[in-house]
């Protein structure tokens, strides 16, 4: 049985638009070649990440121009049709982002730009054996392209320990759709989604990228590498190894390998271009970057707590501290995993967070992991309205 094949490429220190072409290119040949994957009119939809602002290259939030352009250009000398589309987070306006970054420049040198949330058309794409959905609700381009290609910027994350091309294919659905699989089951839903679309191919942006608490507020780091591979889940693998992660510990990985959707021992991963050894880093993890601390408030996590709960709590604090909110911890305690709720705390000051949590408390924040807005708003009550961070529209419109 042959290997999945995953590139790395190198780049020089901020590569231009040139060189940026060149390293894409190199790391597409060294994997057999976009050309065995598209044919003369096929529609290419080009996915890059566009969570949310802000949108400045060195914060190493959203993919850059560069690399879809670069994708574009090369689908476009195979007399195909790129269109790089992506809807942002939940709440966030997505023309926003396209308007303060580089793709607004690529819109005016005429490349094909969507913003998915624009769209009128969604539809309900079937989930063969699906974990957790039946049907997903997407735009109807994703249906309508022959070809899709995932194009993530490499991050830590603070739900799902890292994002990278199978996480970043949630932004193919609308909103409503991100909303149900974070109530539904965020890591066999993304799964069902990558199930139901099958993208053909992944080209990573992790030129810069971001540590800590990610996909957001995370810290820069310089990296200069370009990662591709026709499987997502080698090219996932990968990349959490190149960051220090073991694949095991990515949920989402793990999930997609055992489905059979693609491989992620590193025994049937062939890795070409850059020895990983030579380019790896650990990166700062969510869980790990700063984490809040308050006398009088207390988190107790059960045996079932994995690192969704676990981190989107970490990450609900974090946004509280970013908000001037941390006042409302003390009293408090949040409960996660299964663990029985203390019998000397009245249900007032009694938090639980997960689908996990069979004894709820009074104030359930429900979800497999919830958004990190629900975990504050429950936290406060009406003491205060919750202040989102990077979203435009508030929690009540889109929760």
């Amino acid at each position: 049985m042959s290997k999945a094949r995953v590139s790395i490429v190198k780049t020089d220190a901020k590569p231009d638009y040139p060189e940026i072409h060149s390293a894409v290119r190199h790391a597409l040949d060294l994997i057999g070649g976009i050309e065995t994957l598209i044919k003369p009119g096929d529609l290419v939809l080009i996915n890059p990440s566009w969570v949310a602002p802000p949108v400045e290259r060195e914060a190493g939030c959203i993919t850059i121009p560069e690399v879809p352009r670069a994708l574009a250009d090369m689908v476009r000398c195979l007399d195909a049709r790129p269109v790089i589309a992506e809807s942002s987070a939940v709440g966030v306006d997505s023309e926003k982002v396209i308007q303060q970054s580089g793709y607004r420049v690529l819109q005016e040198m005429g490349y094909e730009i969507v913003n998915l949330k624009a769209q009128k058309a969604s539809l309900e794409i079937h989930v063969a054996n699906g974990k957790v959905f039946e049907t997903l609700e997407c735009w109807a381009m994703v249906q309508q392209a022959d070809v899709i290609i995932s194009v993530p910027k490499l991050k830590t994350h603070d739900q799902t320990e890292m994002t990278c091309a199978i996480k970043k294919l949630k932004g193919l659905l609308t909103d409503k759709a991100k909303k149900a699989m974070h109530q539904e089951g965020l890591f066999e839903g993304v799964v069902d989604l990558l199930s139901a679309i099958k993208p053909q191919l992944a080209v990573v942006d992790a030129i810069i990228c971001q540590e800590g608490v990610g996909p957001i507020f995370g810290k820069p780091v310089e990296m200069n590498l370009i990662l591709a591979g026709k499987d997502l889940v080698a090219v996932d693998a990968t990349c959490a190894r190149l960051i220090g992660y073991d694949p095991a510990e990515t949920l989402l990985t793990v999930n997609a390998n055992a489905r059979g959707l693609g491989v992620m021992d590193s025994d049937q991963i062939e890795v070409v271009g850059e020895s990983l050894n030579n380019v790896k880093r650990r990166f700062l993890r969510a869980i790990e970057d700063d984490p809040v601390e308050m006398e009088g408030f207390n988190l107790i996590h059960g045996e079932a707590t994995c690192t969704g709960c676990r981190n989107t709590v970490m990450s609900a604090l974090i946004d509280m501290r970013n908000a001037d909110q941390l006042r409302y911890l003390p009293g408090v305690t949040v409960v996660t995993g299964d663990a029985p709720l203390p019998a000397d705390v009245a249900q007032k000051d009694l938090v639980s967070v997960g689908l996990c949590m069979k004894e709820k408390a009074d104030r359930h924040v429900k979800g497999c992991p919830p958004n990190n807005a629900l975990v504050v708003k429950a936290i406060i009550g009406d003491r205060a309205e919750v202040k989102r961070m990077y979203a435009d529209e508030s929690l009540d419109k889109t929760d």
